[in-house]
């Protein structure tokens, strides 16, 4: 006499190897803004496996962002820090990083020349002229006191208008910490639109 035929969820869950059945999950990791595939031994993992564990990166946790010397060798390079786009200098012996859109109109500091003023390096935006300071990532601006027997212009801050990121170095290899994004910042605008967007407007 045949016996009665299960029901296919009843079978499945009858069967000790329906786990094993389990086509393996596809899909690559990212560390930095480099994507890499899980080794085989992972995939293998997530055959005998019943319970998948995604891949998360605390949201403030550093980035590698590539090599001390390549980096000193081409004094900037552009890199994807928690999705932000960040540009890092190398300049006059020390690193700096900071969003990679302008605060004012969204340009691209990446392109800017870097200038001594009033005693800070900084970054000047090639689109508007806007002055940044590499280390605190402040606006700067040249005004006159019309009252004075001789008025001569100098520089003042806006206050603190692009977001920097911390840079470490640890054997070799250079990383980007991203500051506290629970305050808000002018530059988080565009750093927030090219996230969502992409930065192709940016990067012309």
């Amino acid at each position: 006499m045949r016996s009665p035929r299960l029901p296919v969820s009843k079978a499945l869950s009858t069967c000790p190897r329906a786990l094993q059945c389990r086509p393996p999950r596809q899909g690559v990791m990212q560390t930095g803004s480099i994507l890499r595939r899980p080794s085989r031994d992972a995939q293998d993992m997530d055959l005998h496996s019943s319970v998948e564990t995604p891949h998360k990166m605390e949201p403030h946790a550093p980035v590698c962002v590539g090599k001390e010397e390549e980096i000193k060798q081409s004094q900037r390079i552009i890199a994807s820090v928690h999705d932000r786009e960040v540009v890092i200098f190398y300049h006059e012996g020390k690193f700096y990083a900071m969003d990679c859109g302008c605060y004012h109109a969204g340009g691209p500091l990446h392109l800017g020349e870097i200038e001594d003023i009033n005693g800070q390096p900084c970054i000047i935006c090639p689109w508007h002229k806007y002055k940044i300071t590499l280390a605190t990532g402040e606006g700067l601006y040249q005004a006159i006191n019309p009252t004075a027997p001789s008025p001569t212009p100098k520089w003042r801050s806006k206050g603190i208008k692009q977001r920097t990121h911390k840079v470490t170095v640890d054997n070799g290899k250079v990383y980007v910490t991203p500051s506290d994004l629970s305050i808000r910042c002018d530059s988080d605008y565009y750093a927030d639109k090219y996230k969502k967007t992409g930065s192709s407007d940016m990067k012309k």
